[in-house]
């Protein structure tokens, strides 16, 4: 949109002027005497940060004014910002009148200098309407006059500044008025740093009041800002003025709008100052006068964002425009002609731009194209034609406008991150069938239309004859007139600036690279590759002809490599880029390119080029290079000449045997093309197979050189890395004895020449080891077919596939590595017989081959059964290697465990040890050497791991890896396999009972206990205590008898402030407890516990663990009886020493025979801190009788505890009685539950109490 006028497609948003803020001299005044109205103040401008700030702020609104997005009802204002001095110059409204004319009788009436009306005016006299006029109302003329003044608080200076700033407001007041604009005046003042301190909101009141009744502003048009404390409460405060501002500058426009609209329905013809004078001038007409009107109160829509009303005026002012009484009546060869278009264009793109901002994007298309139809109708009637560069350089600007546009406006949902390519019509147009091109796409597709028409343009500008296109100076006047009414130059230059004779005119290429650049980018961006290749192909041959060949290469290159249009058979395309890049790279020296382009153009499925030599020795004649380039290209960038496949003879072999091999090549190149001879062929494999290299030999000739196909027999030799070093250092040795002198007396020059050359000798020799080579003719003729069949030797088992394969290519200016990819999936390949030209035996995947592994004879055992295995036991395992091969082996082992903890573990094999530390998940020994192994012979060795401390489970495997003597390259592999499942040997349960300890409680009055502690000393435990007793059933879960050996009850952790101690345990003999499988045990435990200080109320928490000291009984067997295996089990957390007091029952049975009573205590212990009492009640019962207490009552002291006693006569013997007794807290009148003893249980129904049998009824059940 560089085209045209300035100003004249801006969008139109309120103008403010605000002064005040900067000292800079005003705009020096019109030169005319009378022109311009002064807006004077001689108050001074602010200063300080405040000021500095509101400057930057207004310059921020200013630049958010220019934007041409939509204004959305979130955006509170949109303002274009002018910032002055205390001076300002507003535009003259009446014209003054020519200093040439005579002085006229009558007075004459002015108009505005802008008007068509006024002689000095560039419209006068039948000019229609130019970008003056709006940038009069968007730069010169505002609709608010801001004036920023300061509230000094200075009480002995205010009347004065109050009076001079009343005078000067009236002074502008008076001048505005006078000057006939209706620009309101706003006043702001900004309160000085002092004024919070030193002023009240009153007096501020009062001194703004009075500044505003001496002005006679409206009270909406003087503000008052008072000190902010930060720039972003002032930017607020502004956000709000100028909201509340921008409402009042919508109604001036509104106004002006207004006016405009009543003087076109006067329908009255104004007269102009001055009559035209010249012959064929005459004034305007009503419909031109409409036409004014029209767009005028267009303008003042757009400037008041009413976007319906402004297209409803453009409209009516662009059918005025185009209709039959101004367009049709102008003549194309009058300069209006062109303004006459001009405006129709400037109409129709602010049209467009409106309608973009309504999101009509199809109308806006339509719009478009009904502009471009419209003209292009009118340039054929009434114009030049169509058929010339000027409308093809039109056509290339108005795409380029509908671009612009889309960027300008930020079209939402055609941004390159939605990858949206066009947008679907809007709801009006769905019930049509749009046609694509009336659907609105991204801008690249605009652009690409626009480089299109520039080609156009270009092509109808070569086309001038050489007549038009010299400098007018030199041609005669009828000629230059004749010129000018053949070619239209409408918004582009003359012929002679076109398309000059001599010197340099339009630069077409570089117009279309610019366009097609910008579409290339947007197509690239929405993934439209095909289209963007297109793109960068025509860029490139624009490039091509301005010379530009790197910027050829950097654009065709990633097309180059991309193959898309070769994979697809788009030859012509891809032919050009081929042709075009190879000139490039030879113009830049790119040697690599060329030649990698000469080789794919080998191919015979190009078009063959007159005189062109098709031989890759010449491919750098006539390139400057300043080395001999290597050149390294693969199939996946540059197509080849040459196709190869692969094929083994069968699809399975053996380690150890070979395997037969087919390697095929076959040149399709052009029958003109010279024979390629390759310097060596090499193939490489994934897999197990190493890799072959073929080198040219000239003295072997091809069988059957003359036939389509031939093959040749190839003899492959193995090269071993170590025997190749071997004989290298030989050969070094050798040489340092001969010359030992000689390399003494070096330079040190030589030496560091040496270092460096190091590294690439040591790649070379690890390239060498470990290949297949061979010799052969390896020189292919067009159209002919070369096979080589070799026999591969198979060394390790797995499955191989031939990968790619690396031809060489080597002359005196280059040196070409190619490399060919073979391991397409599914590939048919078949094999060749000589004298046959088709493949037989054709199958997929020929070019993979797997190999079975060399059946081991050499075993792996387990020299005794694998039994089961208990955590906490150390675990041996002893295996046992049988050389069962015909010669002898050398061997190495690899023992490999997997866990979740893996134990240390060491292997014995003889005078080989190794030793590994405990690990997590996996633990491995690798490359245990073992040595050689006769045929027929065994070794034997032994794992030992370490006790696993829990059960788990263990997968061990043992593997040997080992060769023959006879044949060191196959490598064979034999694999035992263990699983290891660890077991508990022992399970166990656990009950915490109670027992009554029989030792007084402390008391809390005993001062003789006390004792001073010194530090280091020992504490001793003074607090409460109680008895436990922890009982253990446990059983063995081994498949086999066990010795234990030993019980324990292990305390693991206790609480602080706390003690416990085991006090009795079960005792065995010395030969330990025989315990048979899935058999209960019981083991009994007494534990005292007991608080160190009185005054701890806290419990107790004490951590046991059950302790099983045990052993296998063949160990005794087998002399091993000091091994103890200890499984430690974990019993639980208990709490003791508890704050809630409970009641303990004891029984004690009479040592008298013939009394028969039975001794009942009932102890009720208090270890709180409170006075408790306690009700006993005792039931008589039918089952014995009983003296004591019925029903009584206990009174306890704190951390106390008493004992009532009862004596039972059972009526019967070697029962359980029920003594009904219960104990309730007076207080809370809760029943405590009384807790049994020994010789005591308890169930639901209450406390059982055992009554063992009479010592006559025991002697006769014995007997």
């Amino acid at each position: 949109m560089d085209g045209y006028p300035l100003g004249s497609l801006d969008h139109n948003v309120p103008l403010i002027v605000v002064s005040g803020l900067t000292s800079d001299p005003p705009d020096q005044p019109p030169k005319a005497k009378g022109q311009g109205v002064f807006l004077r103040s001689d108050l001074p401008p602010l200063e300080g940060k405040e000021a500095n700030f509101l400057e930057s702020y207004f310059e921020e609104v200013d630049e958010r004014g220019k934007s041409w997005t939509v204004v959305t009802r979130e955006e509170h204002f949109r303002l274009r910002v002018k910032t002055v001095g205390r001076t300002f110059v507003l535009p003259s409204r009446r014209a003054t009148l020519p200093e040439t004319i005579e002085p006229l009788t009558n007075t004459p009436i002015l108009h505005s200098p802008f008007s068509p009306l006024s002689p000095s005016s560039a419209l006068y006299p039948d000019g229609l309407m130019n970008a003056q006029w709006i940038k009069k109302h968007q730069e010169e003329i505002p609709s608010i006059f801001v004036c920023f003044h300061t509230l000094t608080s200075d009480s002995k200076i205010a009347v004065q500044q109050d009076n001079r700033l009343k005078s000067a407001l009236n002074s502008m007041r008076a001048t505005l008025v006078e000057s006939g604009y209706k620009t309101r005046l706003v006043v702001i003042i900004l309160g000085d740093a002092e004024a919070k301190a030193n002023l009240t909101a009153e007096i501020i009141q009062d001194r703004l009041e009075g500044v505003r009744r001496g002005t006679g502003l409206d009270p909406k048009s003087i503000f008052y800002i008072p000190p902010q404390e930060s720039p972003s409460e002032l930017r607020r405060v502004m956000d709000s003025i100028f909201a509340l501002l921008y409402n009042t500058a919508i109604e001036y426009y509104r106004d002006l709008g207004r006016h405009a609209r009543k003087k076109r329905s006067r329908g009255i013809v104004p007269q102009p100052t001055l009559p035209p004078t010249s012959g064929t001038s005459q004034t305007l007409s009503l419909p031109d006068w409409n036409f004014r009107y029209d767009f005028k109160s267009a303008i003042f829509a757009e400037f008041r964002q009413e976007i319906d009303a402004a297209i409803r005026s453009f409209e009516q002012a662009y059918e005025i425009l185009l209709g039959q009484d101004v367009l049709d009546i102008i003549p194309s060869w009058s300069p209006r002609w062109n303004e006459a278009r001009l405006l129709a264009d400037i109409i129709s793109i602010r049209c467009l731009r409106l309608h973009l901002w309504m999101g009509q994007t199809s109308l806006a298309v339509r719009r478009w194209q009904s502009h471009r139809d419209r003209i292009s109708d009118f340039v054929d009637r009434r114009g030049r034609g169509t058929n010339n560069y000027g409308w093809q350089a039109w056509e290339s600007r108005w795409a380029m406008v509908m671009a612009n546009m889309i960027e300008m406006v930020e079209v939402p949902g055609l941004g390159p991150s939605t990858m949206t390519i066009f947008l679907q019509p809007e709801k009006a147009l769905f019930g049509e069938r749009l046609q694509p091109w009336e659907l609105l796409h991204h801008t690249g597709y605009w652009y690409r239309i626009a480089a299109r028409h520039l080609g156009a343009r270009r092509t109808l500008a070569h086309r001038i004859p050489d007549d038009d296109r010299g400098a007018p100076d030199a041609s005669p006047a009828s000629r230059v007139a004749s010129k000018a009414i053949r070619y239209d130059t409408y918004m582009c230059p003359p012929p002679h600036e076109e398309y000059p004779l001599n010197g340099n005119g339009i630069n077409h290429a570089q117009l279309m690279i610019d366009c097609l650049l910008n579409a290339r980018g947007q197509f690239q961006a929405r993934k439209q590759h095909r289209i963007a290749a297109e793109i960068s192909l025509e860029c490139a041959r624009e490039m091509a002809t301005l010379g530009s060949w790197n910027e050829v290469l950097a654009m065709l290159r990633p097309l180059w490599e991309d193959k898309s249009f070769r994979s697809e058979w788009w030859l012509d395309i891809s032919e050009e880029i081929l042709w075009v890049m190879r000139r490039a790279a030879a113009e830049t020296g790119r040697a690599d390119i060329v030649v990698a382009i000469d080789w794919e153009l080998m191919n015979e499925r190009f078009t063959p080029r007159k005189k062109w030599h098709y031989d890759l020795a010449k491919s750098l004649d006539g390139v400057s290079s300043t080395s001999r380039p290597f050149i390294t290209i693969s199939d996946d960038v540059a197509s080849s000449f040459i196709s190869t496949s692969f094929a083994f003879r069968s699809k399975e072999g053996r380690a150890g045997e070979t395997c037969l091999a087919q390697l095929s090549l076959k040149s399709e190149a052009l029958q003109a093309a010279a024979p390629v001879t390759l310097s060596s062929i090499r193939v490489e494999f994934e897999g197990h197979l190493k890799p072959i290299t073929l080198i040219h030999d000239s003295d072997l000739l091809t069988n059957s050189s003359e036939t389509p196909v031939s093959v040749t027999l190839v003899a492959l030799t193995e090269q071993l890395g170590g025997d190749a070093k071997e004989s290298d250092e030989s050969e070094k040795e050798d040489k340092n004895d001969g010359d030992g002198d000689e390399d003494k007396a070096k330079d040190e020059d030589e030496d560091k020449a040496k270092d460096e050359d190091k590294d690439e000798v040591e790649d070379k020799d690890d390239e060498k080891e470990g290949q297949l080579t061979g010799k052969c003719d390896l020189t292919l003729r067009p159209g002919h077919r070369q096979v080589f069949e070799m026999n591969i030797p198979l060394r390790e088992p797995g499955q191989a596939s031939a990968s790619r394969v690396v031809l060489t290519y080597k002359t005196d200016t280059f040196e070409l590595d190619y490399t060919l990819s073979l391991s397409e999936s599914g590939k048919v390949t078949g094999w060749f017989v000589q004298g046959a030209t088709k493949p037989r035996l054709s199958r997929p995947d020929g070019h993979i081959l797997h190999i079975q592994p060399r059946p081991p004879k050499m075993k792996l055992r387990l020299v005794e059964p694998l039994g089961q295995f208990y955590a906490n036991e150390p675990i041996p395992l002893r295996i046992g290697l049988y050389n069962e091969e015909d010669d002898s082996a050398n061997v190495k082992l690899d023992i490999r465990i997997v866990g979740k903890v893996i134990p240390r573990f060491r292997v014995d094999a003889g005078e080989h040890k190794r030793e590994v530390d405990a690990a997590e998940e996996e633990s491995q020994v690798t490359g245990l050497a073992l040595g050689h192994i006769a045929s027929s012979s065994s070794l034997e060795l032994s794992i030992h791991l370490d006790p696993a401390p829990a059960p788990t489970a263990y997968e061990i495997q043992i593997r040997a890896d080992y060769h023959l003597e006879s044949d060191a390259a196959t490598p064979i592999v034999q694999v035992l396999p263990i699983h290891l499942n660890i077991v508990n040997a022992f399970e166990a349960n656990y009950d915490l009972m109670p027992r009554l300890h029989p030792d007084p409680w402390p008391s809390l009055f005993d001062y003789e206990d006390l004792q001073d502690v010194s530090d280091g000393d020992v504490v001793q435990a003074r607090g409460l205590a109680q008895q436990w007793c922890l009982v253990c059933h446990y059983a063995s879960f081994a498949t086999e008898d066990l010795d234990v050996v030993g019980l324990d009850l292990a305390l693991t952790a206790v609480t602080p402030g706390g003690r416990c101690q085991v006090v009795n345990q079960p005792e065995l003999s010395a030969d330990g407890l025989i315990v048979a499988p899935k058999t209960m045990y019981e083991a009994r435990f007494g534990l005292v516990a007991q608080k160190i200080t009185l005054d701890d109320r806290h419990p107790v928490a004490i951590d046991l663990a059950f302790v099983v000291r045990w052993r296998r009984r063949r160990q005794l067997a087998d002399g091993e009886s000091n091994s103890i295996n200890v499984t430690t089990m974990t019993v639980g957390q208990y709490m003791v020493l508890g704050t809630e007091p409970r009641v303990l029952a004891s029984v004690l049975h009479s040592s008298q025979e013939q009394a028969g009573l039975v001794r009942l205590d009932i102890t009720i212990e208090n270890p709180s801190s409170h006075f408790l009492t306690f009700g006993l009640v005792m039931e008589p019962s039918d089952a014995f009788a009983f003296s004591g207490s019925k029903q009584t009552t206990v009174h306890l002291l704190p951390m106390s505890r008493r004992t009532k006693t009862y004596r039972l006569l059972p009526l019967a013997r070697g029962v359980y009685i029920r003594p009904g007794l219960v104990v309730r807290d007076k207080y809370f009148q809760k029943v405590l539950r009384v807790i049994p003893t020994e010789g005591m249980k308890i169930d639901k129904d209450g406390l059982l109490v055992w009554v063992p049998p009479a010592p006559e009824a025991e002697e006769k059940a014995e007997g």
